[in-house]
């Protein structure tokens, strides 16, 4: 044996990788805290006439959100599998179904007044503070609120779970009657409208075998240790939906993953049922 190369593997092995800096996401993301606070929602340099970005994520399946690959235009297959459980309607089919479906999440890039030297970050939330940002957008009294010459701030007030009953922090939005300029200061408008995190570029993108394998081994759990995940979900409010179900769903995902690799096999024979080819 060439003892000094096994020595060198050895060592290889022994030691430990390089840590690289940490990332400060809250230059990326921001989080509102309790109480009270401003912020200006800016036009969006990715998508100038709608400011919202809504994204859908997978919880539950690994110990870390997972992007849908519906989002950037690509197959599904844990959408696919969705699809198959609810085409064959019974009791268990429908919880699994339901606990294993995408939750929707919307961002929108910010300015929050009084931290304005951060710069443009994305603020994340889901359905409820959606509708009350569209229907403020909406009214005729108030309209383009992120126009820089004559938009409006938002105030943003955030309750405790000793206020919501729930673990969880909530949100709420009031428009600012007043209208006001984006910035004074021409060269921060110049740098809020063309600098900006773009919320489809912050999160792990998975191929379809990622996706698939990580949803096997979600219904086949004793079937390996490795788990595929995502990159950390930061920005991410403590009141992002965290799934909770009492029903025992143990011997339906032992009866669904042995069908698992028919229903894939149906996808390469050419008799595909996927939903986005629906």
């Amino acid at each position: 044996m060439d003892l000094n190369a096994l020595k060198n593997k050895l060592e290889g092995l022994q030691q430990k990788p390089v840590v690289g800096q940490k990332r400060d996401y809250s230059l990326t993301f921001w989080k509102p805290s309790l109480g009270k606070q401003q912020i200006r929602i800016v036009p969006s340099v990715f998508t100038p006439k709608n400011p919202f970005t809504e994204l859908k994520f997978y919880y539950g399946i690994t110990n870390k959100v997972m992007l849908s690959p519906a989002n950037y235009g690509e197959k599904d297959p844990i959408a696919l599998f969705i699809t198959k459980l609810r085409s064959e309607y019974n009791t268990e089919n429908y919880q699994l179904a339901k606990k294993l479906e995408a939750k929707n999440r919307v961002f929108v890039p910010v300015v929050v007044r009084g931290e304005e030297e951060k710069g443009v970050r994305l603020w994340q939330f889901g359905k409820q503070v959606y509708e009350e940002l569209l229907s403020l957008a909406v009214d005729e009294e108030i309209g383009d609120y992120t126009d820089i010459v004559n938009g409006r701030d938002i105030t943003v007030e955030t309750v405790g779970p000793e206020s919501t009953g729930t673990p969880y922090n909530k949100s709420s939005v009031r428009v600012k009657m007043k209208e006001s300029a984006l910035s004074t200061k021409a060269d921060e408008v110049t740098l809020w409208t063309t600098e900006q995190p773009d919320p489809n570029g912050e999160f792990k993108k998975f191929t379809f075998d990622e996706m698939k394998s990580a949803l096997e081994q979600y219904l086949t759990p004793e079937a390996g240790e490795d788990e595929i995940i995502s990159e950390p979900a930061v920005g991410f409010e403590s009141e992002a939906p965290k799934l909770k179900f009492n029903v025992d769903t143990s011997q339906v995902k032992k009866t669904k993953s042995d069908q698992f690799d028919s229903l894939f096999e149906e996808k390469d024979s050419g008799t595909s049922d996927l939903p986005w080819e629906n």
